[in-house]
């Protein structure tokens, strides 16, 4: 890349970064992340019905909005929530901006490429999220379950679609690993402003951390491997996403219990996604 390119591309990122980092931005993710708390503190209210044998409750994200909807000015809520996921989505995809040179060096690019990748997740699982919220403000509802079996479904019939259902499955349970290792390395705590927080909050927002994460690897490695099963089997039946996980979890021996503490788990992750509202951070290798 020339120099004069170099410092055209300089200037165009420089004045992105300023945009992401506006302080009108930040606070609208900030609201974002108590929607984002919000939404996993009700699929663990959701869970704990499942537990105690509440058939018409889904507990996965679609079906935290559905509670959203059908609370009085629920349409107002989920238009905050859509929309504060949104900004959530863009400070957070911010982040590559800071790291864009590491790209053009060889020595860092490999490094710089992961750290980036890590901020574009994050931005893309916001971003599904703030737009299912809108999509259920404006009256177009669906079930995650539902519209999960049907791509599976409809992949399936397709050459090599039981290829690709399996790689996504694999994909999945490897989130699901990732979730548990950064529950058990501590990880997480890198996406709070540890600084701007009392010190005494430290402790309790690791330990709730780390319960949320091992909760949340746990969930995603079932879906990931109801997934698998039904590329393997060709039955559909078993792709049902979280809410799958859940239902399946609960049809063990120790179902109600496990559950339960699945449950637990959700909530300690959403207190934790409240805690990271209050003092955010979105640099992932800090």
């Amino acid at each position: 890349m020339t120099g004069g390119l170099l410092a055209r591309v300089h200037r165009a990122v420089t004045a992105a970064r300023d945009v992401t980092d506006h302080p009108v931005l930040r606070a609208l993710a900030r609201v974002g992340l108590v929607a984002y708390g919000m939404v996993h503190l009700l699929i663990a209210w959701l869970t704990w019905r499942v537990s105690r044998g509440a058939e018409e409750a889904d507990a996965d994200q679609t079906g935290a909005l559905h509670a959203v909807a059908g609370t009085p000015g629920g349409g107002a809520l989920l238009w905050a929530i859509g929309l504060g996921l949104l900004a959530l989505a863009l400070w957070q995809a911010g982040e590559v901006l800071l790291w864009w040179r590491g790209l053009l060096d060889p020595a860092h690019r490999v490094r710089t490429a992961v750290v980036c990748a890590k901020c574009l997740a994050k931005a893309a699982v916001y971003a599904v999220l703030g737009v299912t919220a809108l999509l259920f403000a404006v009256g177009v509802e669906y079930e995650a379950g539902a519209r999960l079996r049907e791509l599976t479904g409809e992949t399936l019939e397709v050459p090599g679609g039981a290829v690709a259902v399996g790689a996504a499955a694999v994909g999945i349970v490897a989130l699901g690993l990732y979730s548990l290792w950064r529950g058990a390395t501590g990880g997480f705590m890198k996406d709070v402003d540890l600084p701007a927080a009392p010190d005494r909050f430290e402790p309790v927002i690791e330990v709730i951390g780390r319960v949320g994460y091992a909760a949340k690897g746990v969930a995603f490695g079932v879906v990931g491997v109801l997934l698998f099963r039904a590329a393997t089997t060709a039955d559909v039946s078993t792709a049902t996403g979280l809410d799958g996980a859940m239902t399946a979890i609960g049809r063990t021996g120790a179902g109600p219990a496990l559950l339960a503490v699945v449950a637990a788990g959700f909530a300690a992750f959403g207190v934790y996604a409240l805690a990271r509202a209050r003092y955010p951070d979105r640099d992932p290798s800090s």
